[in-house]
């Protein structure tokens, strides 16, 4: 199947596929070939991409498009798992926990969500 990786900054994989480990807002999917067509929001983890070559991505967050012949994946931020730096995860942490301290009630559950969600992604790339 095919999968494509945009961010705003550029196109960062459009390759042909066997799996997509997608780390979606309700939980990881994987997608394979003649999967139903599916959108999903995105959460901060690896995006894990199985086929003639593996490959692996952070994303921070998102949009998903699934269909029986492929995968786009538009990312809020995304790049190689390899080229993650602490600062940029640090960045993005620092700024969930303002956010965090700030809001009330389902926002509060939604940002303290975001900041577990970007610890949990910081330990999972080892930084």
């Amino acid at each position: 199947m095919q999968f494509d990786l945009v961010s705003p900054e550029r196109r960062l994989a459009s390759i042909e596929a066997t799996s997509v480990l997608i780390p979606g807002a309700e939980g990881d999917m994987t997608v394979m070939a003649d999967h139903a067509p599916v959108i999903s929001t995105l959460r901060p983890g690896i995006l894990k991409v199985e086929g003639a070559e593996n490959a692996d991505y952070v994303v921070t967050g998102g949009f998903a498009e699934i269909n029986a012949g492929g995968v786009t994946v538009l990312a809020e931020m995304a790049v190689p798992a390899g080229e993650a730096k602490a600062e940029m995860i640090d960045g993005l942490l620092d700024a969930a926990r303002t956010a965090a301290g700030n809001a009330d009630g389902a926002i509060k559950d939604m940002a303290d969500k975001q900041v577990a969600d970007l610890e949990a992604l910081k330990a999972a790339v080892g930084l």
